[in-house]
């Protein structure tokens, strides 16, 4: 086993990191507790070995906080499943707003909506010493969608600092050539973009699509409208912000269709903010086909889930791969990990061929390695 814990950084304590944190404590007090996570270990690497040693957000409410105490602050309203989280030790800093905030929100009531801190700004010197001072291995983005300038500034603080970036977000990093090359020339970890929930709207979608084009079922047309109350619904409300989401939704979706469907007979991305509906988040799916002899077919599914909880297990995954990478000198994108675990990887596989690939990189990682290269 590891001597030495996981540390991470947390870019965005909002109520994805809330559920993380959370279930950091839960794991830890519930060993013989494995449902809920796809891998107990990796690596060597048990949820009990991550420890949250930095974090950053703009809210006065949170920003001075322990983390444990942080995570329960509005406007995060996702379910409390450990209402005791062990103290961190690690106070939230003020991050760099940037394009962070959409100005918007500003309209809707305080619980609801982010309250910038009046402290000053954080620095790229200024993150990139905490970083080192923390020994921080892996920093985990949880931006909201939209925040292209505020990630670029953290990818490039962790490209600095040599620590492995997981972007749970939809703002193309670990996908755009760009920024992958100078991920794989420093030698420095990443998986990303947009972190793929344990049983959400795209898995299910992606799934089902897939099993279309394997069982000879012509697929026309299909939608899928999802609906939530929280910070990130708010944040999606202005549509300005949605581009790179709907790609990365979209491409989930096209990337196992038997055939690519034209624009018009598409449609996958956020749909509506339902305040009451706070952390859950219903998605309505239907999808169109044509059978033996070209006799149609409809299917309708409504999924209704917690949206936090539903990525944290997978979060603790990519953490363990991405630090599992560091251990092995690995640089760029991970692609095995990012194809199993985001909607939008650098390359895109199948669920089946991706499982396959993140097993093989766990078991044999060197060889993985070297075959992606």
């Amino acid at each position: 086993m590891p001597q030495s814990p996981i540390n991470i950084g947390i870019v965005g304590v909002g109520n994805c990191a809330s559920s993380l944190v959370q279930g950091l404590t839960h794991y830890r007090a519930e060993s013989n507790d494995h449902h809920g996570l796809m891998h107990w270990e990796i690596g060597g690497y048990r949820p009990c070995d991550i420890r949250v040693a930095a974090a950053w957000d703009i809210d006065r409410r949170k920003v001075g906080r322990d983390v444990a105490e942080a995570i329960f602050a509005k406007p995060n309203c996702t379910q409390t499943f450990c209402p005791d989280p062990a103290a961190s030790g690690t106070i939230v800093e003020m991050g760099r707003i940037l394009d962070g905030v959409a100005d918007h929100m500003a309209d809707h009531p305080d619980d609801r909506t982010f309250l910038p801190a009046e402290a000053a700004e954080a620095t790229r010197k200024s993150v990139v010493a905490r970083l080192r001072a923390a020994k921080v291995d892996v920093l985990v983005n949880y931006l909201p969608v939209g925040s292209q300038q505020a990630t670029e500034f953290y990818a490039d603080c962790a490209l600095e600092a040599g620590v492995a970036f997981v972007n749970a977000i939809p703002v193309f990093i670990a996908s755009d050539p760009g920024w992958a090359q100078r991920f794989a020339a420093a030698g420095v970890p990443i998986i990303g973009d947009d972190i793929k929930a344990q049983l959400g709207a795209t898995i299910v979608h992606r799934v089902l699509t897939d099993l279309f084009a394997k069982r000879g079922v012509k697929l026309d047309r299909t939608y899928q409208l999802n609906t939530g109350g929280n910070t990130d619904f708010l944040n999606m409300a202005n549509r300005k912000r949605l581009k790179s989401k709907k790609i990365s939704k979209t491409e989930a979706v096209q990337s196992v269709a038997e055939t690519r469907l034209d624009d018009d007979n598409i449609h996958v991305g956020p749909s509506d903010y339902v305040a009451w509906q706070n952390d859950n988040k219903v998605c309505f799916l239907r999808m169109e086909g044509q059978l033996f002899g070209g006799v149609p077919m409809n299917l309708e599914l409504r999924l209704s889930v917690e949206d936090s909880p539903n990525s944290a297990g997978v979060a603790i995954d990519m953490i363990r791969c991405a630090k599992l990478a560091l251990d092995r000198r690995i640089g760029g994108p991970i692609h095995p990990a990012a194809a199993y675990f985001c909607k939008h990887p650098p390359q895109q596989m199948t669920d089946d061929q991706a499982h396959e690939a993140l097993e093989a990189f766990i078991h044999d990682g060197a060889r993985v390695a070297v075959a992606a290269e």
